[in-house]
């Protein structure tokens, strides 16, 4: 049974009380009262009725948001070993068995649908969960990286410019603007896309591994231009460098991604 910790007691939808730094009952050891706990689960390695049994028990837990992944070929991630559930489906079925916790994506790849298909799909999915979706995109990879093989194995066209991914993105926001509110946040690996992010989104994903995310976090930042917006990071449970620099950069949530199976 997988074990991320519990978040003591708090429900979901509030920013947990986490237990003091240090604590040994504390899932992430950062300061408390300020940062969101979320939880992301791999449909790589799992199937529906884990997926969904997990997620209930974060519920319970107290977590606030569990997360999706958005990729076809599972075996692009480490173990994986059967094709991905598709993300906006999942969302819409989680939504159905669950009452309180968000939902929300890391990210969808806009190169997987047509925008105005992910946007009716993410607002049917916010329907159907009375409003708790956060739509998290992203540009996608360049057609000669690894994470490119489960496009070209699907004859799914990537666009070889940086500059046109990232306005793919951007288009892809002006889109969800105009469906049911949610909102919208923008996983990045380079400078340029966090700042599209603080222009024109909601909040900002970082991997917290990433030599570059403190450059990454402070070019969104500075690019919101001081409005509300959020800075999330995500990590495994146990990088604990990782955690560490979540609080160094004083971000509003911490992901734990559980990239593996569940009955590990």
């Amino acid at each position: 049974m997988w074990s991320l910790g519990t978040p003591d007691g708090n429900t979901a939808g509030t920013r947990t009380e986490c237990q003091q730094l240090g604590s040994s009952n504390s899932p992430v050891g950062l300061h408390a009262g300020r940062v969101l706990l979320d939880v992301q689960f791999s449909s790589a390695h799992n199937d529906w009725p884990e997926l969904r049994n997990a997620t209930l028990r974060a519920e319970e837990e107290g977590y606030d948001t569990t997360w999706v992944l958005d990729h076809f070929d599972g075996t692009v991630f480490p173990g994986g070993d059967r094709d991905l559930l598709e993300c906006c489906t999942l969302l819409g079925a989680l939504a159905a068995v669950t009452s309180s916790i968000g939902l929300g994506t890391l990210v969808a790849n806009v190169a997987n649908r047509h925008p105005a298909v992910l946007a009716a799909a993410l607002s049917s999915a916010q329907r159907i969960s009375a409003g708790r979706v956060r739509a998290g995109v992203g540009a996608g990879a360049a057609p000669d990286s690894r994470w490119a093989r489960e496009h070209h194995d699907r004859s799914i066209p990537l666009l070889p410019l940086l500059s046109e991914r990232h306005a793919m993105v951007i288009e892809q926001i002006s889109i969800l603007r105009g469906t049911d509110f949610m909102p919208v946040i923008v996983g990045v690996n380079s400078n340029d896309l966090a700042t599209v992010a603080g222009i024109y989104a909601d909040g900002v994903n970082v991997r917290l591994s990433s030599p570059k995310a403190h450059e990454y976090v402070a070019a969104a930042r500075d690019a919101s231009d001081g409005r509300p917006f959020e800075v999330s990071g995500w990590t495994t449970p146990d990088d604990h460098a990782s955690r560490a620099k979540a609080e160094a950069l004083d971000i509003d949530r911490l992901i734990l991604a559980r990239l593996g199976s569940l009955s590990d």
